[in-house]
């Protein structure tokens, strides 16, 4: 009797960069590096387990744009309402300006993870879970350019 699989967890797949059709492959090739680098967006041009390609058409990762917008919103809120409630924000002092320094320095050490992270949930958007992956191909892209690709 054949053992049945666990279908993954999306988020916690999303959280460490998986790919979105099998959960299992990793999305990026390196480590996440502290500090900015180049490695840090360095993406394989398939799934290692899969299959499944990384880059859907050219250009297809402009969209992360608005789901970086999304979450260093998001991070900023969270530093805010943290920052009220430890120090406390008032207009009679500087300690506004101290939330701005200290969410600035949130967001620009935060800021490798928030990239991958942007990819890996803009990619589940548009490829779904595949319980049958290891029989099934991945579907075939059909707006990739040779020529174009790695041009963004």
């Amino acid at each position: 009797m054949m053992e049945k699989q666990r279908k993954p967890g999306y988020l916690g797949s999303v959280l460490q960069c998986k790919c979105a059709r099998c959960r299992e492959g990793n999305m990026f090739q390196h480590g996440l590096q502290p500090l900015p680098s180049a490695k840090n967006m360095e993406m394989p041009t398939q799934c290692e387990v899969c299959g499944q390609p990384m880059e859907i058409e050219v250009g297809f990762y402009y969209g992360t744009g608005y789901v970086s917008y999304a979450l260093t919103v998001a991070i900023s809120v969270a530093v805010f309402v943290a920052y009220w409630v430890l120090v406390g924000i008032s207009i009679n002092d500087n300690s506004l300006f101290y939330y701005l320094g200290v969410n600035a320095l949130v967001l620009v050490l935060s800021m490798p993870y928030i990239m991958r992270l942007s990819r890996s949930i803009w990619l589940s958007f548009f490829v779904k879970f595949d319980p049958d992956w290891r029989s099934k191909a991945p579907d075939k892209v059909e707006r990739i350019v040779e020529g174009q690709m790695g041009n963004w």
